[in-house]
This record gives structure tokens, C-alpha cells and sequence, in this order.
């Protein structure tokens, strides 16, 4: 039972954040665009890094082919 309540817990928690993150990006614009901005880059970062992560990976199956 206590298994249960911990998980619905976690579920609860994060459906308020959730709904606290959709609140401030509308409720702030200024908040919402620095956002907007924040996730823009780190999608940028995201795909260089897995670039890098993919020659690494090339390189390393050609040497040992």
C-alpha cells in the first residue's frame, strides 16, 4: 500500500509542476520567451552532441573492422 502512495504521489507532483511550468510561460511572457529561447539552444546542443557521440562511435567500429 505504501509502494502505491509513494507512486501516486510522484504522479501527482509531477502533474502539478507540469501545470506550474504551462501557468508561468502564459501567465509571464517575458518568462515564457526566455524559455522558448532556453529550450531552442539546448535542442541545438542536443544534436551536436549526438553527432559527436555517433562519429565516436564510427570511428571506433572502423578500427576494429
Amino acid at each position: 500500500m505504501a509502494e502505491v502512495v509513494k507512486n501516486l504521489f510522484k504522479v501527482v507532483f509531477g502533474i502539478v509542476l507540469i501545470f506550474l511550468a504551462i501557468w508561468f510561460s502564459v501567465a509571464y511572457t517575458a518568462w515564457g520567451e526566455a524559455a522558448l529561447t532556453l529550450i531552442k539552444g539546448g535542442v541545438v546542443l542536443l544534436v551536436v552532441l549526438i553527432g559527436l557521440v555517433l562519429l565516436l562511435v564510427g570511428f571506433s567500429d572502423m578500427r576494429n573492422a
